[in-house]
Parts: C-alpha cells; structure tokens; sequence
C-alpha cells in the first residue's frame, strides 16, 4: 500500500534522496522546502504526489497549523523522517555560544517540534512510523563537533525515550544513524567557526582539512541510504536504531568496546557508592 510520508529537508542531500526513492516506490510525500523555488521543483518530481510544504522547521508555531492543513488536504501522515538538520564545525573554545543555540533549533527542536505536530493523529489512528536521522556523531565525537554530536546525542536519547512512550499505540520510531556519505553535510551545508586560538592549531587545523579534502568522497551512497530506509517502512518490529555505513558500524563497535571496558576497570569504584545497611 502507498504511504503519505512527510519528509524535511527535501531540497538536497539525503531529504531529497529519501524523497525521490519513496515517490519512485508509489508513494506520496510531503517535503518541507525553504524557497519557491525549491517549492516548484519538488512538485515536478512526481505532479499530484510530491507535495511540497514551504515550512522552516525552526518556525514551531507555524508547524502544527500548516501540518493540519496539509492532512486536510492530502490525508493523514503515516510516516515522518525528520532529516532536516546541518553541521557546525568548531572547537568548542571558539564557538560563539549562539552558534551552539541555532544548531539545537534546527537538529532538535525543530524535529521535536514536527514530531509533537503529527503524534496526535499517529496515536488516534494507533500506526505510524517516526524515523529520525541522526548520525554515528550521536554516538561517537571528534573534535571540533561538539555542538553537532552534542545535538545528535540529545535525538538519540529523545528517540529512544519516545520508542518506549508510544509503543503501546502502535506507533514505530527508529534513530537512523549515517556515517559518512556522500552529500552536502561536510561542504556547503557545513558551518564553520572561525580559527582564533593558536593552541588548538596542531590538533584541529589537520582534522580539518581532512573533512574538507574528503567532501564528495566519501564511501556512502545517499541512494542506498534511502531504499534502507524505505525498507524499514515493511517490518513489523523495525530496530529502535539502524547504523547506515560500514565507517558506522566501526566506529560505534569500537566505541562501545572502550565503554565497557572503561565500565568495567572502574566497576569498584561506581559500586562504592551504594548504600550500606549498618
């Protein structure tokens, strides 16, 4: 059966690589877009199917009425894959605490926000499916992404959290979590803070120019990506977490080693602190 799925973020990267392989599979979409013109060409993808919506997710008041409308016209959503979401780039110490703010508007808020706007009918309906993408930084950090993984982090556990809320009304919702594929995240999309402090140069400025060097390289293909997600859209217990990527699956396994190996060297001392009948 097709599906009404409201995708954001449609106009590039992995948005428009979800939008393009859910309309090529038969069904509807709903793609939040920030221009016009973007508005025009998503509605050429698939005439009476790609519906595009001209909404900035950091716009919270304006999300649950223009979603309302949305369902009126077109029918009540059955999937939501909150993609819209970017980078910064910066040594902690250089960031400007407002970057930090904006990077939790878009990456959190904003999915917090649309998430809040579809449950009302998914949980009346008892189905729907909420897909957030995150990223293997919500898992595992590098330096110069602390508000990033700092604001994938917080997705990772608002998914986890709302998977135990609302699995008694049918309603699925999964964390998928790319590694390095191969869109706009670490080029134009990327946000970059400004270099000031000499200290940081030998670790930083290497890492760096490594990302910018590898951008457009990178081993994930956002088409793969997609048709992976979309075939989550069939199983009856998808996975409260799907890592895309082979550097994924990595780098969180090694993460996750060095956690509980940590756990364990320090077992004494964490079990010190219970208390002690007299």
């Amino acid at each position: 059966m097709d599906k009404i799925l409201l995708i954001t973020g449609v106009n590039s990267g992995f948005g428009r690589a979800f939008a393009e392989a859910a309309l090529a599979a038969g069904h509807r979409v709903i793609g939040t877009v920030r221009s016009e013109n973007a508005a025009a060409a998503f509605a050429q993808l698939a005439p009476g199917r790609a519906h595009p919506l001209l909404l900035d997710v950091t716009d919270t008041d304006a999300i649950e009425p223009a979603l309302e409308t949305m369902q009126r016209e077109i029918g009540p959503i059955d999937v939501l894959i909150n993609n819209a979401g970017y980078g910064h780039e910066g040594i902690l110490e250089e960031s400007a605490l407002g970057e930090m703010r904006r990077q939790f508007d878009v990456n959190v808020f904003g999915a917090v926000a649309m998430i809040k706007a579809v449950l009302p009918s998914m949980r009346r309906r008892r189905s729907g499916h909420i897909i957030n993408i995150t990223s293997m930084g919500g898992f595992i950090t590098l330096p110069g992404l602390a508000y990033y993984c700092s604001s994938k982090f917080a997705l990772e556990g608002i998914t986890e959290t709302l998977a135990q809320e609302v699995a008694g009304f049918g309603i699925k919702v999964t964390a998928v979590e790319p590694g390095s594929f191969r869109t706009d995240w670490a080029g134009r999309s990327m946000v970059r803070a400004e270099r000031s402090i000499a200290d940081y140069d030998a670790l930083f400025d290497p890492i760096r120019a490594a990302r910018e060097a590898k951008s457009g390289k990178q081993n994930g293909d956002p088409q793969r990506a997609a048709h992976a997600v979309l075939a989550l859209l069939d199983l009856e217990r998808p996975p409260v977490h799907l890592l895309l990527g082979s550097d994924a699956l990595q780098l969180v396994r090694q993460k996750l080693d060095g956690l509980r190996e940590e756990i364990d060297t320090w077992e004494a001392l964490s079990r010190s602190t219970d208390f002690q009948s007299a």
